[in-house]
């Protein structure tokens, strides 16, 4: 892996410092060779794990528009701060230009795949499996606001597209490996792996690995 710019490496000496190392359990179900390993957000709980404490070389997934300083500051506002009222909106839409020349470089700089919901999502695509082809996990959080139960949410399903065109390039089925990040116990729990077989119909195998994800959490 390529060195960090030093300013990139202070700031994550930062972040380290106050959020703690978190103990990754199940280490031993992470398969042999690269996967995809599919959990809950946690807020920024995941990503800072996955990105400090991960055993692993991994990428994770990231929103494009986040990386992107001409998109960022209308992306993070929708998402961070969607029901203020109209009396405070101003103020946080100044916040939103204020942090992501910060939130740019962070997550330009950290060990990202740009993800996008437009017609750039094919380069989502094949900028994961060329990390996967590179040894590298990838560590997707697919969950977005509508609840699934008391602890996490529910999940979108377009990541399972990468298994179906990942085999059609290396003929190898994909493994996912599901896990749930506990902030408060500062653990991190993995599961046992699950593959993807391209035998079965493509829509109920992508309903199963959902439905999978959920269990194993």
């Amino acid at each position: 892996m390529e060195k960090k710019p030093l300013l990139f490496r202070f700031i994550k000496v930062i972040v380290t410092t106050f959020y703690r190392k978190r103990k990754y359990l199940g280490v031993e179900n992470l398969p042999d060779e690269a996967c995809l390993v599919v959990g809950n957000h946690a807020q920024m709980g995941g990503p800072l794990a996955s990105e400090c404490y991960y055993p692993r070389k991994n990428k994770t997934w990231c929103i494009g528009e986040m990386m992107n300083i001409k998109e960022a500051p209308a992306y993070s506002y929708d998402d961070f701060w969607p029901n203020k009222n109209w009396l405070t909106k101003p103020i946080y839409k100044v916040v939103s230009y204020i942090i992501s020349p910060i939130m740019v470089y962070v997550l330009s700089k950290a060990d990202t795949i740009a993800v996008y919901k437009d017609a750039r999502l094919m380069k989502t695509y094949r900028d994961t499996m060329k990390s996967l082809d590179e040894g590298y996990d990838v560590v997707i959080f697919p969950e977005y606001r509508d609840l699934y139960n008391e602890i996490i949410n529910d999940f979108l399903d377009k990541y399972i597209d990468v298994a179906k065109l990942y085999y059609k390039r290396t003929n190898k089925e994909l493994m996912f490996v599901p896990f749930y990040n506990c902030p408060s116990l500062k653990k991190v729990v993995i599961g046992k792996p699950i593959k993807f077989n391209m035998n079965n119909d493509f829509k109920e195998e992508k309903e199963l690995k959902i439905a999978c994800d959920y269990v194993d959490e």
